[in-house]
């Protein structure tokens, strides 16, 4: 039975010391309640007490383990149906669906293309998670054969598919140890699969033919003791599967229907033969409320935009991403190379930091801590003004990096120039241009002075 905010309250220390971001133990006992919080959020609650409120703190969406090692990712632990609630955790896992049925060179190339879907954005690597691997060709020894191959050129996490005990058995047999996640155990094979993911302690989906079937699926698979389930409602078709994903959402977290208490998956690429059209769903998949996602394409095309999709979602709409205060090296730089400061707002750094590079200037860039926002919104909350921009400079050691005195500054705040000179009387304040694709020019034409 699931215990009150009181219930909770008494159980916790009783600090009021806010330390969880939360004012007081009450607060935060409701929001527990509420399934907005997490126990671990609490410095100071002792162990006795987490083992009492392990039911009413796990999340109403449990929390799902694929893959090992530097690529495993985590699904599921959402709290909240929309994310100005509370952030959601758990970015959603892209997937790329390949086969045993493919020729070599055409397997070879996808998973290598999928393992190279890679990249760097304002400070987060946006990637493809999985690969999931149907058996088309009903042959668990070449089923096997083809997801060693698979594992031995990707340390992607792997998703063998396979409706089919013996098969899945097979596969369990060659890849078991990089935990992988089994699909699918359906309403015909539930005892015999469930069994198989139990035994080898792996993750499972379970795949419904609708949203009541797939209760009563996750229902009993529940009742086999089966904590790592991945749902797949069996819809393959827009309205569906929203419908679906939506239903099973508020599920979880307004009734609190455990067997509804687990991510979801979806296969896009199995709705359409339109490559655009896939896209197009897996976007929509992505925002309500899929945790992972399965396309056909690795192509940066449709990955890259789903990726950034995904890091737009996923980042708290309350914390404005930043990036560590500090001096960054652009290049190699050296003690006659230009010194310029920004803002940590992690867009700002690297749209800045991207203009430095093309310029081929090597030079110093100065990151001023403003609490991540941009450069006019920092000065005007005066978090980027004279005295803190002077003081970032007297403790950042870059005085005795270089023998130069010249700084420049954002041309959107040219209007400090004149205080800034009296905070730093040794250097000389230069006003840089309003907008970063100048910068490159600006630049070369500083050196070529």
């Amino acid at each position: 039975m699931a215990l009150s905010g009181l219930d909770i309250f008494k159980l916790l220390p009783k600090t009021n010391c806010g330390e969880c971001k939360v004012p007081t133990c009450l607060a935060f006992a409701m929001k527990l309640a509420g399934g907005q919080a997490k126990l671990e959020e609490c410095p100071y609650v002792s162990d006795e007490t987490k083992d009492a409120l392990a039911d009413a703190a796990a999340p109403p969406i449990a929390e799902v383990l694929v893959g090992q090692g530097a690529k495993e990712f985590k699904t599921g632990a959402e709290l909240v149906l929309f994310r100005h609630e509370k952030r959601f955790v758990n970015p959603t896992g892209m997937a790329i669906m390949v086969s045993d049925a493919m020729a070599d060179d055409e397997l070879t190339a996808k998973v290598e293309a999928a393992t190279k879907d890679s990249w760097e954005r304002v400070g987060q690597q946006l990637e493809v998670k999985l690969l999931a691997v149907k058996c088309e060709s009903g042959d668990g020894a070449k089923f096997a054969e083809v997801l060693k191959k698979i594992a031995g050129m990707s340390d992607l996490a792997l998703m063998p598919m396979s409706e089919d005990v013996d098969v899945m058995k097979a596969a369990v047999d060659a890849v078991g140890d990089k935990n992988p996640l089994l699909y699918a155990a359906t309403a015909a094979n539930l005892d015999a699969m469930g069994a198989l993911a139990k035994e080898k302690n792996l993750p499972l989906v379970v795949k419904g033919d609708g949203v009541d079937s797939l209760a009563e699926l996750s229902e009993k698979a529940m009742g086999m003791e089966l904590k790592n389930l991945v749902l797949d409602p069996g819809t393959r078709d827009l309205k569906s599967t929203l419908e679906a994903l939506i239903a099973i959402r508020r599920g979880a977290l307004n009734s609190k229907f455990k067997p509804f208490g687990f991510p979801t998956i979806v296969f896009p690429c199995e709705e359409t033969d339109d490559a655009y059209f896939e896209g197009a769903l897996a976007g929509i998949y992505i925002a309500k409320y899929a945790g992972i996602v399965v396309t056909s394409d690795p192509d940066a095309w449709m990955q890259y935009p789903l990726q950034v999709e995904i890091q737009n979602i996923y980042t708290d709409p309350q914390k404005p991403m930043a990036v560590d205060a500090k001096f960054y090296e652009i290049g190699s730089p050296g003690p006659d190379s230009p010194v310029l400061v920004t803002t940590n707002f992690s867009l700002t750094y690297f749209i800045v930091s991207g203009e430095i590079e093309a310029s081929k200037v090597d030079s110093w860039l100065g990151i001023v801590d403003s609490e991540g926002q941009s450069v006019l919104t920092a000065w005007a909350a005066g978090k980027f003004v004279p005295d803190i921009i002077a003081k970032f400079i007297n403790t950042s050691g870059i005085a005795d990096k270089v023998n130069h005195r010249k700084l420049v500054i954002p041309g959107y705040v040219a209007q400090i120039s004149g205080e800034l000179d009296e905070e730093l009387p040794e250097w000389e304040i230069l006003v840089g241009p309003r907008e970063a694709a100048d910068i490159s020019t600006y630049l070369r034409n500083m050196v070529a002075q």
